[in-house]
């Protein structure tokens, strides 16, 4: 797997109490985790397919869950879920295509109501809607003991793994880490796919992550409400939508980019004012008026940014990655 040298640099700057290598849990210094409110999403998964799967998958006459309904999944994410119950699984599709942008370009939600009782998923996308094709996932959480029903699991041992955040807090996915498939057109995502992942350590029923290693989260749930609870998908980069289409058309207005920090901004007779410039957690790391035809953003860590400018007689976001 490649991870995106945006995502590496994060994780380096993780919090001193992280215990594994990847991303802290939401808000902390070095998350990646996005909240329902920020401006990066242009769009919501608007039709849903849901397949739901059995309170508990080892034994066989147990009754499937039964909390919430594919109706509530449309939108934004507001807490309210359908529980997929053991390997259990969620399709949603879009009123457009998703593309691989700058940084991730998606992002899943979950409703876990603190920052360690995760319950996870597998994420697999199409752009056929018949062949879909799975996120490396990373789970590093120990298998010498269950994680139990409501035990817990450390946020810095999960990438790619749905879940990886408390409720209102997205986990971001990159199709970077998937374009070196040839049967996977990136540019065109059509259907997401949420899977399950069944927290058992019993070798019958357990799944294991892109190392063959073992997902070990909360399991049993033998509950109507167990497994995976789906809430939302939100799009950062979709065709013909939004900010997104916005980012096509006006892109080369704005350059070099990437850069390493000082961006050309063409606004002739565009009536500028000011610029805000945010991280994809939506915290705003500098303000200021333009005065002259540069930004300067020498001063803060490499990654990818989303600066808007600002107007008299229009607002617009770019998407700018500082290297």
């Amino acid at each position: 797997m490649r991870i995106p040298l945006s995502i590496l640099l994060i994780l380096g700057t993780l919090s001193i109490y992280a215990q594994g290598p990847f991303a802290p849990q939401a808000n902390q210094t070095g998350t990646l985790a996005i909240h329902a409110d920020s401006n990066v999403f242009v769009a919501w998964a608007s039709r849903i397919e849901v397949q739901r799967g059995r309170q508990d998958i080892a034994v066989p006459n147990s009754d499937t869950t039964t909390v919430g309904s594919w109706t509530q999944c449309f939108g934004k994410a507001n807490g309210t879920v359908v529980s997929l119950g053991d390997s259990g699984v969620a399709t949603v599709q879009f009123e457009g295509l998703i593309y691989n942008g700058v940084g991730p370009d998606f992002a899943v939600f979950e409703n876990a109501f603190n920052h360690t009782f995760l319950e996870l998923a597998f994420v697999e996308v199409s752009s056929n809607g018949i062949d879909f094709h799975r996120f490396p996932s990373y789970s590093l959480t120990d298998t010498s003991i269950a994680v139990g029903s409501f035990g817990s699991v450390d946020p810095t041992g999960i990438h790619n793994l749905a879940g990886k955040y408390s409720a209102n807090y997205g986990t971001p996915f990159d199709l970077s880490d998937l374009d070196s498939i040839i049967e996977l057109d990136v540019s065109a995502i059509s259907h997401i796919r949420i899977v399950d992942a069944v927290g058992s350590l019993n070798e019958r029923y357990t799944q294991r992550d892109c190392k063959g290693r073992k997902v070990n989260d909360q399991y049993p749930t033998a509950f109507p409400s167990g497994g995976f609870d789906f809430d939302a998908v939100g799009v950062i980069y979709m065709k013909g939508v939004g900010l997104s289409e916005s980012y096509d058309q006006s892109h080369r207005s704005i350059y070099p980019n990437p850069s390493n920090g000082v961006f050309y901004v063409d606004h002739e007779g565009s009536g500028l004012l000011k610029f805000e410039l945010r991280d994809f957690t939506g915290r705003v790391m500098q303000v200021g008026l333009l005065e002259t035809n540069t930004v300067d953003f020498t001063s803060l860590l490499k990654g990818a940014y989303l600066l808007q400018l600002i107007g008299k007689e229009r607002h617009t976001t770019h998407k700018i990655v500082i290297q």
